[in-house]
């Protein structure tokens, strides 16, 4: 399995930057395929409705598109601004909804979070979840957030809580065995899509053959 993890801030500091690479780590350490990549990689202008009918898509969107795609799941280190979704993380999710086929739409997803506050950015992962499920991504119900991430991590990357880094273990594990049956079980797809562009049946369900 390929897992696309998306680091939600450019700043070469961030601790959600850090977070992404130890989930990437954990990941890799499941005998899945990690995917590491920041949202610096893929740079856009803020969605205009009119630059996409003159120009297209920007280049950032395709490439982000492409790597989207490529993975069997998603995982988002998103930080909290304000309480909500980052204007940068939110536009990148604006950007690829654009294409089609929709590329988030049955995307297993995880959101994680990291941040110097006491709610570890979940609030922002809440805002976050909205648009993600609008689109048709299967977001898993369980999130992860670090709260008072700036003591969070040792040298080496690891939590310096044992028991969040258990926490944050067993819900990767939890996720990518999800992720598993959804690849190589058919019989498990019966979904109900909520994105007003979808074009398939309301209710599709998928089954195996012999």
């Amino acid at each position: 399995m390929r897992v696309l993890v998306l680091a939600g801030s450019s700043r070469s500091g961030s601790v959600n930057r850090r977070l992404a690479g130890l989930v990437a780590d954990l990941i890799t350490r499941a005998g899945a395929t990690a995917d590491l990549a920041t949202l610096e990689q893929f740079p856009m202008p803020g969605y205009d409705g009119d630059a996409e009918a003159d120009q297209g898509p920007p280049p950032g969107a395709e490439a982000l598109r492409d790597r989207v795609a490529a993975a069997q799941a998603l995982v988002i280190a998103s930080p909290e601004y304000n309480a909500s979704v980052p204007g940068v993380v939110k536009n990148a999710v604006d950007w690829v909804s654009r294409f089609r086929p929709q590329p988030f739409k049955d995307k297993q997803t995880l959101l994680v979070s990291a941040s110097p506050s006491m709610v570890g950015g979940n609030r922002g992962l809440w805002a976050l979840r909205v648009p993600l499920e609008h689109l048709g991504a299967r977001v898993y119900p369980d999130m992860f957030s670090l709260a008072m991430a700036h003591q969070g991590f040792d040298e080496e990357g690891r939590l310096t809580d044992p028991g969040l880094g258990e926490r944050l273990h067993a819900t990767i594990e939890s996720f990518l065995d999800l992720v598993e049956a959804d690849v190589r079980y058919l019989c498990l797809r019966h979904r109900w899509y909520e994105f007003l562009g979808d074009r398939s049946d309301a209710l599709v369900t998928a089954r195996a053959q012999d």
